[in-house]
């Protein structure tokens, strides 16, 4: 793990359905990123949820990015309880959407640069817009709103340069899993921030999508609030994965219990 340091105790992880996940907290998982921030180092960090683990079941390819990851955070409820299945009794959860907000103010508060790489025109506009009325001293130093298509060779090292040429050290990323994670894991190396996958944490907060209610979240219930929302794109995504991760996860767990 890269964004592990001296002062900072080593975290907990358990692998869920073979994706890795670690134990941490918003304080911890928001301490590690400044400190690498600060550092330069070039680093990924992934918000998993139940997607993301069926995601990595379905390919090793895919499986190697997200658990060469610096950092993966049990974003959805359904990662926190199989955490606390497999023994971390303290395990909580930490939401790309939470996190990014959490994130934003201590580099506001020390005065890191961020970037945003992601979404539309005009997602990225309210979104900056958003961060800007929250923390008033937060430096963002660049935006791109790639398109939807695959981009080119000449795209991509245009992207990438306008990135590092701008300073940021904070990088995040909202172009949606597998294909955010993939990006990442793509660029570690090439560009000296730490990157957050946080999917649709641009839309949640610029209001362009609306995000759960909390007790719904606490419940492990936001797939369904989502799938109320945008039944046309996520119903296949929700029933093609949640059925097969509870399944498969009660398989582990039962096989730990009797190991």
């Amino acid at each position: 793990m890269e964004l592990q340091f001296a002062h900072m105790p080593i975290l907990q992880y358990r692998y869920i359905v073979g994706m890795r996940v670690d134990a941490t907290t918003y304080d911890d998982a928001t301490e590690r990123i400044i400190a690498g921030a600060k550092a330069a180092k070039s680093a990924y960090v992934c918000a998993s949820n139940v997607h993301m683990t069926m995601e990595t079941y379905d390919s090793p390819k895919f499986a190697d990015v997200v658990n060469s990851a610096d950092l993966v955070t049990p974003d959805g409820m359904p990662l926190v309880w199989g955490l606390r299945g497999l023994g971390v009794k303290n395990a909580t959860r930490v939401c790309g959407p939470t996190l990014t907000l959490t994130v934003c103010e201590a580099a506001a508060r020390v005065n890191l640069p961020i970037a945003l790489y992601g979404g539309t025109t005009e997602s990225l506009v309210a979104f900056t817009a958003f961060l800007q009325n929250k923390f008033p001293a937060i430096d963002i130093v660049c935006q791109i709103s790639p398109p939807f298509r695959p981009v080119t060779k000449e795209e991509d090292e245009a992207y990438t340069k306008q990135i590092v040429d701008s300073g940021a050290r904070i990088l995040f990323v909202g172009i949606g899993c597998p294909r955010q994670e993939i990006w990442m894991s793509e660029h570690r190396g090439r560009i000296p921030a730490v990157m957050l996958g946080v999917g649709a944490a641009f839309d949640f907060h610029s209001g362009r999508i609306k995000q759960a209610p909390s007790w719904m979240q606490k419940a492990g219930l936001e797939w369904l609030f989502r799938l109320l929302m945008e039944p046309r794109r996520l119903w296949k995504r929700y029933f093609k994965h949640n059925p097969r991760f509870v399944a498969f996860f009660l398989m582990q767990l039962i096989k730990s219990r009797f190991s």
